[in-house]
């Protein structure tokens, strides 16, 4: 696995865990909302991330694009689906997202090298 994939999931799933431990009802619904959110619905899981990529680099979530990318990776997405979901998160989000796509590139590039 890339060192940015690893160095990614592995922070992420200790501060979950860590947030989690603390039991707080609101957190962990927040959790479980965005958990079911993402689920099978009247849209389908691929349409879902696409759509929660695009926000996320409107919103300039490094994080938030990440986990998205993966997940888009994950479901079979090829390049060429999610090049174009950036590219429409980008035309709304204007520059000040082209930081973020440079990120989402070297990061799409380090889960392609772990296929």
């Amino acid at each position: 696995m890339s060192d940015i994939v690893k160095e990614f999931n592995d922070y992420r799933t200790k501060m979950n865990d860590k947030i989690l431990e603390d039991k707080n009802k609101v957190i962990k619904r927040i959790f479980n909302l965005d958990t079911n959110a993402f689920a099978e619905g009247a849209l389908d899981v691929k349409t879902k991330e696409l759509l929660g990529l695009v926000a996320s680099l409107v919103l300039r979530c490094d994080d938030c694009v990440k986990y998205h990318l993966e997940a888009c990776h994950k479901e079979g997405l090829s390049k060429e689906q999610v090049v174009e979901t950036l590219s429409i998160g980008n035309l709304i989000g204007g520059t000040i997202v082209i930081p973020h796509l440079r990120k989402a590139y070297e990061y799409w590039d380090a889960l392609e090298l772990q296929s």
